[in-house]
């Protein structure tokens, strides 16, 4: 028996099919069935494969979905300083449950509820503290309640991509440093408290920022100007936000951050054996490649390959995937297919990535037919990558004495501490 994840902008569910195994019950994996129009997301399944325990893991993307699946047509574009639907926070926490799985050899899962009760006491402490008094103007009572959250606490924002602790909501707790979104999301979630008590009786927004030095505010909904709508983010564009946050993080192509994050691996897939290989041609389409960036390429292979993949400066294979993975379940944007595939070509899985590249060439033929209009130069070096990379695995799968099985084993083989 099987169900589906259904998304309301998603033509077909993504199937979750039950896992089966004689000696021990296992959650529901995400797999696509036997159907050649679904997606496949294998990122679990390989790691059991490899002798890797996955039952925290799947428990938590079992709690993601969960969580997306009360995401509603409406309720994913409000603001999240209404936050209806999924628990923004609870959603937050089970992505971060299970990147703590992959990397760790906890034999406990991350306390998602203990977290969740701790996030609440934040607005608790602001009650007993900072309350203004009865019938204070809206302006009074933000302002205590930013100065209680900002200077009492000390939350404080940060822009690093190397500190993962800023990118997930339990460290973030813990520490007070966080990202723009993350700090979004706590004061979202002390405004629901808030409103949920009787004690906010305006409606107020979330003005998030999008420079690099100004932290989430709030403003009185009733004065607000027709420039802060471009600042106010909806439950699903947050949780968009921070699964993109972590995919750039732990992107294990770290070099150029002027080119996309598809165009980094695929580069890199092409200077893997030197430069007289198809990367030579490419790189004529891009212009002139540096030294510096072949040996960038290079190197970023060399280290997948000897297992050195969680330091987020040098990237970090397994969270990459379970970004691209959730991604995709959120938003059913095949383009995320493109990038989970590129990765997949990296771990030897060329089935699943020559798969997934179809499905992402059906969807742009079907969205040039669509739209007709000229495409970016960017758009345009990334579809010439994709049939690069199509063309390159065809003839991978196509040669004489590839085994399956042996490349199935090897990359988790290989890459079994994460540390």
């Amino acid at each position: 028996m099987s169900c589906a994840l259904f998304n309301p902008s998603s033509p077909s569910p993504i199937k979750l099919s039950p896992k089966t195994n004689n000696k021990k019950k296992k959650p529901p994996t995400f797999l696509c069935s036997s159907s050649s129009s679904l997606p496949r997301l294998i990122l679990h399944d390989t790691l059991d494969a490899a002798g890797i325990d996955t039952k925290h893991a799947r428990a938590a993307r079992e709690g993601f979905c969960e969580q997306i699946g009360r995401l509603g047509e409406i309720s994913a574009s409000s603001s999240i300083a209404v936050s209806r639907g999924a628990d923004l926070a609870r959603t937050a926490l089970h992505v971060a449950a299970e990147d703590d799985s992959l990397v760790s050899h906890s034999s406990v899962p991350l306390p998602v509820d203990d977290f969740v009760v701790r996030l609440d006491s934040l607005s608790m402490g602001f009650c007993s503290l900072y309350m203004p008094p009865l019938r204070s103007p809206p302006e009074v009572f933000i302002g205590s309640l930013e100065r209680f959250l900002y200077v009492h606490k000390g939350f404080h924002r940060t822009n690093s991509m190397s500190d993962a602790r800023a990118l997930y909501l339990h460290s973030v707790l813990t520490c007070r440093t966080g990202s723009p979104v993350m700090l979004s999301l706590i004061y979202s979630e002390m405004l629901k408290m808030l409103r949920l008590y009787s004690f906010l009786d305006f409606d107020v927004e979330i003005y998030f920022p999008h420079d690099v030095v100004s932290l989430p505010r709030g403003y009185h909904k009733q004065k607000s100007k027709s420039t802060d709508h471009g600042h106010i983010m909806t439950s699903k564009s947050l949780l968009v936000e921070i699964l993109k946050n972590l995919k750039e993080a732990f992107w294990p192509f770290q070099y150029d951050p002027s080119s996309s994050l598809f165009l980094r691996a695929a580069h890199a897939a092409n200077h893997i054996h030197g430069p007289n290989t198809v990367g030579e041609k490419y790189s004529e389409s891009i212009g002139s490649v540096s030294g510096l960036d072949i040996a960038s390429a290079k190197a970023a292979q060399h280290r997948l390959g000897r297992g050195v993949w969680t330091n987020v400066c040098f990237g970090d294979m397994r969270r990459a995937l379970a970004a691209c993975e959730r991604l995709f379940i959120l938003t059913t944007n095949y383009k995320e297919l493109r990038d989970y595939a590129v990765l997949l070509y990296h771990c030897g899985y060329y089935e699943e990535c020559l798969h997934n590249l179809k499905l992402y060439q059906s969807s742009r033929q079907e969205r040039d037919i669509r739209k007709r209009t000229w495409s970016s130069r960017t758009v345009q070096l990334e579809d010439d990558a994709v049939d690069r990379l199509m063309a390159r695995v065809k003839l991978i799968l196509d040669e004489e004495g590839w085994s399956k099985c042996m490349t199935r084993k090897s990359y988790w083989a290989n890459n079994r501490e994460p540390w």
